[in-house]
């Protein structure tokens, strides 16, 4: 199994720089510490998350605090340069995101939930579940430059968990697999520290400045729920014709 696990590659993609480290940098860390090749995907490069940075300037500095995470966890880091709230699922945006699927080439794919508190991580969520069906698909062509082949197959999908574990109405989306992620927690909160300007514009916008301990809380809840300090939570995409079997709990699940 560890010979196949350092074969194995994992694509998380969501909307902006800091989505994945709040919701799923821990098991990616158990990953890589498994063998595993990483990729980190961004849609956009966080374009609007300034008042007093223009947007190009913001980009540059919220690009750079990803890549930054991303080398503590000794990932790949690839922006598809979307923008912020103008993710839309058009054939354009299909065609883009499954040239970054199949250049990632992954065996499991990480990315937004289908139900979340804004547009964008909703959206993304469709993009890259459409990206995993298209990615295999001989004749279906990105129109990028210096295309990347097909992949042979569908990758296993799986979505993180919302904001808070809630729907629009407050409701809780339980989680079908928790990963314990106790033993990694320090170090995804350290990803996470990497996104100061994020921390900035939270504070400013939304009266919010409990960046890190508001991911540490939540990750004990999750943890609590499985009888472990920390975790993150997962559903598996399992419709036809995605796989089925839970490829992520079969590596990481005792």
């Amino acid at each position: 199994m560890a010979a196949d696990l350092r074969s194995l590659r994992i694509l998380a993609i969501h909307a902006h720089p800091d989505d994945v480290e709040i919701q799923c940098a821990g098991t990616l860390l158990r990953l890589k510490q498994l063998g595993c090749h990483i990729t980190i995907a961004t849609m956009t490069p966080g374009d609007l998350g300034s008042a007093e940075l223009l947007p190009d300037e913001i980009s540059a500095v919220r690009r750079a605090e990803a890549k930054r995470a991303a080398d503590l966890l000794g990932a790949d880091y690839m922006c598809l340069e979307f923008r912020d709230l103008s993710i839309e699922h058009n054939d354009d945006s299909r065609r883009r995101v499954t040239e970054a699927v199949r250049r990632a080439r992954p065996d499991i794919v990480m990315t937004a939930p289908p139900i979340d508190y804004m547009s964008d991580h909703e959206v993304t969520s469709r993009l890259v579940r459409d990206a995993c069906f298209n990615a295999s698909v001989p004749h279906y062509v990105t129109r990028q430059w210096d295309p990347a082949p097909p992949l042979s197959g569908i990758p296993h999908l799986y979505y993180v968990d919302a904001i808070e574990g809630v729907d629009y109405y407050g409701r809780p989306q339980p989680p079908m697999l928790i990963v314990d992620i106790s033993d990694t927690i320090e170090t995804k909160l350290e990803m996470l520290a990497c996104h100061a300007s994020q921390r900035d514009w939270l504070r400013r916008q939304h009266g919010l400045d409990e960046y890190l301990d508001g991911t540490r809380r939540w990750s004990a809840a999750r943890g609590e729920q499985l009888g472990v300090a920390y975790g993150e939570g997962f559903c598996q995409h399992r419709g036809h014709p995605y796989p089925h079997d839970d490829l992520l709990a079969q590596i990481l699940s005792p």
